[in-house]
């Protein structure tokens, strides 16, 4: 039986792209091959569970709607994972940076590319994002690192930007206004708020 490194499992409201307010089980799988600066996640403690364990802790709440996250769920998440999600019912998504290949049946993909980090060539064949979501810090730092790198062979995939929380309040201010800015210059774009954050969730 296959054991997984869960950091956590917890009930709250997606906070970010196009799933925005949808009631959620989150599943936070430890272990990310990124170290970004900016990341707000504790991700590398975690204890050991059976899928059978993870379907029960799951099944204690009302949505039917699960979000594999991390940490980078793509280091420990395959087919037949999503596979015993679909079988109780469960709509499938993952939030991934890119860098591995993500299950071909997961119902929802973002890839969200970190830190410079740029997400794998995209076959025919491939699961492709259905989002894209960059952490926006400045127009000139995205033009630079991802603007001219990833968007070939995308598809259909919603693009948008999500403003850096720094942490700083005056800071966090201006990369708001300059993500709008960029939005409204480039409106292929949208913006993505960490609404949990606003409202003070999980």
């Amino acid at each position: 039986m296959n054991c997984y490194r869960i950091n956590d499992i917890f009930y709250s409201l997606q906070g970010e792209g196009r799933n925005t307010g949808r009631a959620a089980v989150f599943i936070r799988f430890a272990g990310c091959n990124l170290r970004c600066s900016f990341c707000d996640t504790e991700f590398d403690s975690y204890r050991e569970m059976s899928g059978e364990e993870i379907m029960k802790a799951i099944s204690a709440y009302e949505s039917r709607f699960v979000v594999l996250t991390g940490g980078e769920p793509t280091l420990q998440v395959d087919e037949a994972f999503v596979d015993m999600l679909h079988r109780h019912g469960y709509e499938v998504a993952m939030e991934s940076n890119g860098t591995h290949q993500a299950p071909k049946n997961l119902d929802w993909l973002t890839v969200s590319p970190k830190g410079g980090s740029l997400p794998l060539p995209l076959h025919k064949e491939d699961r492709r994002p259905d989002e894209i979501k960059i952490v926006f810090t400045s127009a000139e730092d995205f033009e630079r690192v991802y603007a001219p790198l990833f968007l070939e062979g995308l598809g259909e995939a919603l693009l948008y930007l999500q403003p850096c929380d720094t942490g700083d309040a005056a800071r966090n201010r201006q990369i708001v206004a300059a993500c709008v800015d960029y939005i409204k210059r480039r409106p292929q774009w949208r913006l993505s708020l960490q609404t949990h954050k606003l409202i003070d969730i999980e």
